[in-house]
């Protein structure tokens, strides 16, 4: 992309104020303009048929990249050139690319930033019908990839996921178009980003938070904006750094003041070297020995039971036994506490005695509290997904119930039409039933923060985990459907994201793996292999301090997405403005 100027809303030459300028009266930029002194024979070969600059030759240039004056104008000239189009469509579908490349399995986080320049640079300057398939083609280009996992459940499921995804991104896109014509857009342009991946998270069924540009970055030089503003807050340094180099390399600065086409690149630099001053917690001088058992499952996609009835919890009750007699043989250092992943028993211990006294005689050979996941009957047609906790000589105590719930996974939307439509909805079975209290729960010496699985991509249930006390927070998991996409290293993301938000220690413990130890400044320090039985025992840090995104909470991604939002106000009441007068 050559170097151009920013697309220019009306005026007074000289005051710096990006220009929209425009045929009297019809409230358009005008289309046709001679090259500016100085411009290169890039620019202007884009610039053909692009808004003309208000600003004196050399100081202002042509908007290269700047729309399309032929969509919806009023008596415009012609429509942007297809080698143009063309451009703005290899930009987005090299953004998605990029943005998809950032996440796990492949993690190579830079190209976060870099993939949101690209986006940002196919939308520069153009309105906002185009804008909108622009960003929606991007958008499928990182989903269908991103959320490749989704295809165990059925390939219709997976597009129609992702086109309902898409939908965020388009509209998005189609606020942000009148938004470049502002001053410091590289700002409101993050702002949108959050407040798209907000709406993402909350709509449709309890939205789907998956796949937001902050868990690309679970270890990362912009990790650390967790610790002051949640994943929010890392979502927005990374769209601001993208929509900087953005800037630096499409607007061209007035020529009296040539300096100013480094400061947009020496700002995206900032950003995340900034970070390196977010002072960092101390250990707090207390740990916790935990045994983390992973017991495998035998079947495969939507199958993972296998055929063989209780066969999941014999699994884990028989790791948890080769545990212990590790312990006792002096391989392992004796566990103060034990942990089992979700579904850890597929049969329900308060119904069937049998499994009750098999979890029984497994935790009482290892002999400390123990965290077991189960999936219990409420009623006669409802059910739980339950973390339990297991004492070696009472038995069950107090427990925790999944409050974020898998549509068509856990519970059916629309029941009665669903089942009528797909056989497949079936599978669910039982009704799931939210819990209603965060997962604090005292396990041994520790108050642990229990988090289910598909959870941990909800801000508010691991930062009400953490804000009762819960500390490490244990993630039980079952990732058996999923085993070997990239599922589980982009939920291990999560987790390293999660430990620097909140300053506390991640202990996933998963049917098939991953299974993980992650330290409160987010590294992995031990992880298991997939579709393999393991068990260890890790010495984890507890801690008690609160980072300024767990007091603060949802603040600063309000104050985000305000800002955005009242940018493409302000943005849309100077362009309907314009037309009117």
């Amino acid at each position: 992309m050559s170097p151009v100027p920013e697309p220019e809303g009306a005026q007074v030459p000289g005051e710096g104020e990006p220009a929209a300028a425009q045929v009297p009266g019809e409230g358009e930029p005008a289309a046709a303009q001679v090259p500016g002194e100085g411009e290169s024979s890039a620019a202007r070969v884009l610039a053909e048929g692009e808004p003309a600059a208000s600003g004196t030759p050399g100081g202002g240039g042509s908007a290269a990249l700047a729309g399309n004056p032929g969509e919806g104008r009023r008596g415009g000239a012609g429509r942007e050139s297809r080698g143009r189009l063309a451009g703005r469509t290899a930009a987005a579908v090299a953004g998605g690319l990029a943005l998809f490349a950032a996440f796990p399995p492949l993690g190579w986080w830079p190209l976060a930033p870099l993939g949101l320049a690209l986006v940002a640079g196919s939308l520069y300057g153009t309105r906002p019908r185009r804008a909108a398939w622009i960003g929606a083609l991007a958008a499928a280009v990182f989903l269908f990839p991103a959320l490749a996992w989704v295809r165990t459940i059925g390939d219709d499921v997976w597009v129609m996921l992702v086109a309902t995804e898409t939908v965020f991104y388009a509209v998005m896109s189609a606020l942000a178009a009148p938004v470049f014509r502002l001053r410091a857009w590289p700002l409101w342009f993050g702002g949108l980003w959050v407040a798209m991946e907000w709406a993402r998270g909350l709509v449709p069924i309890g939205g789907f938070p998956w796949a937001r540009v902050a868990f690309s970055q679970g270890e990362s030089l912009f990790t650390r904006y967790a610790a002051l503003g949640g994943a929010p807050l890392v979502s927005f340094a990374v769209a601001l750094c993208g929509a900087l180099l953005a800037h630096a390399v499409l607007v061209r600065p007035p020529a009296a003041r040539p300096w100013l086409r480094a400061a947009p690149a020496f700002l995206a630099l900032a950003v995340p070297l900034l970070t390196l001053a977010v002072p960092r917690p101390g250990d707090e001088g207390r740990s916790v020995n935990v045994g983390i058992v992973q017991g495998n499952v035998p079947g495969r996609g939507m199958y993972v039971l296998g055929d063989e009835p209780a066969v999941v919890l014999r699994n884990h009750a028989g790791e948890t036994k080769r545990l212990a007699q590790a312990v006792r043989d002096g391989k392992l250092p004796r566990p103060d506490i034990v942990v089992l992943p979700e579904n850890s028993t597929d049969i329900d211990p308060y119904r069937d005695e049998t499994a009750r006294q098999i979890i029984q005689d497994s935790v009482a050979d290892v002999g400390v509290p123990t965290l077991v996941g189960a999936v219990v009957a409420i009623g006669d047609d409802s059910r739980a997904t339950r973390s339990l906790t297991w004492d070696p000589v009472t038995g069950p105590g107090a427990y925790y119930d999944k409050q974020n719930l898998v549509p068509f996974g856990e519970y059916t939307p629309f029941k009665d039409l669903v089942l009528a439509l797909w056989e497949r909805a079936s599978l669910v079975g039982r009704q799931s039933v939210p819990g209603d209290r965060p997962g604090d729960l005292r396990l041994g010496p520790v108050t642990i923060g229990a988090v289910n699985c598909y959870e941990v991509a909800y801000d508010a249930t691991v930062r009400g985990t953490v804000r009762a006390g819960g500390t490490p927070i244990v993630v039980q998991t079952n990732n058996a459907s999923y085993a070997l996409s990239n599922l589980p290293p982009q939920q291990l993301a999560m987790s390293q994201l999660r430990a620097v938000e909140h300053n506390r220690a991640v202990v996933t413990a998963a049917t098939t793996g991953i299974s993980a130890f992650v330290t409160p400044e987010g590294k992995v320090s031990w992880q298991t292999r997939e579709l393999v039985a393991d068990m260890n025992v890790v010495t984890v840090p507890v801690r008690a301090g609160e980072t300024l995104a767990t007091k603060v909470g949802a603040w600063p991604e309000w104050a985000l997405m305000v800002m955005g939002v009242a940018a493409a106000g302000a943005a849309a009441w100077r362009g309907r403005r314009r037309v009117d007068g």
